[in-house]
């Protein structure tokens, strides 16, 4: 007997549950574990390593390893680009986000990874580069603007800031006036820019390709 086939009939998609549940007893010991996580479970988007751990110890931890370079982007239009930018600066383990403008931002697009990130506020372009002279670091504006060098072709200081402007616009006159270089990103489209998240995790990975892999042919 043939068996019969439906066609056209979709079952719904049931989505996949994020974590894990309730940790079996007997519950592992150590001031890094979190009682309410091992008990109720652990459904934050983290790697497993960091399984029932509490938000402290997790940022106590990532602070022993993060990346000497920063990030910066200006927050004039209150852009939801800034959260996708914290949320890349998390995943390559930046040592610290810039807010540059206003103080309040789009949380939406970082997931809640702003939590494990150290972000500082700085009330304009000119307050950063006070921050940068007596931290001794340099800032790397990234904008595809006329006279800026190609970000394919730069070594980049190992300790920086790579600074963003907003979707559109780009980086303010002002911001561009106080950074030690601008870069570009190649592009071979009929657009003038990309996104402002994607040119920072564009930029973060080359950060992370010469000074965690060291150079690459």
């Amino acid at each position: 007997m043939r068996e019969a086939i439906v066609v056209g009939v979709k079952t719904p998609d049931v989505p996949a549950e994020v974590g894990v549940g309730p940790h079996p007893k007997p519950w592992p010991t150590g001031p890094n574990y979190d009682p309410e996580l091992l008990a109720e479970g652990d459904r934050r988007n983290v790697v497993d390593k960091y399984r029932y751990w509490s938000l402290d110890a997790v940022v106590a931890d990532l602070d022993t390893q993060r990346n000497p370079f920063h990030v910066g982007i200006e927050n004039f239009h209150h852009d939801f680009n800034i959260g996708s930018v914290v949320r890349t600066a998390n995943a390559f383990l930046a040592k610290e986000v810039h807010i540059v403008g206003r103080k309040r931002w789009n949380r939406r697009g970082a997931m809640v990874t702003d939590r494990y990130q150290h972000v500082r506020h700085h009330l304009d372009p000119l307050a950063l580069a006070d921050w940068a002279r007596e931290n001794d670091v340099v800032i790397i504006g990234v904008d595809n603007v006329p006279g800026s060098v190609p970000l394919e072709t730069c070594e980049l200081p190992e300790n920086c800031v790579l600074l963003f402007g907003q979707e559109g616009e780009g980086l303010t006159t002002q911001a561009r006036e106080v950074c030690d270089s601008v870069l570009s990103i190649a592009q071979f489209g009929s657009t003038r820019s990309i996104n402002a998240g994607a040119a920072a995790a564009i930029a973060m990975h080359a950060w992370i390709r010469q000074h965690r892999f060291g150079k690459l042919p």
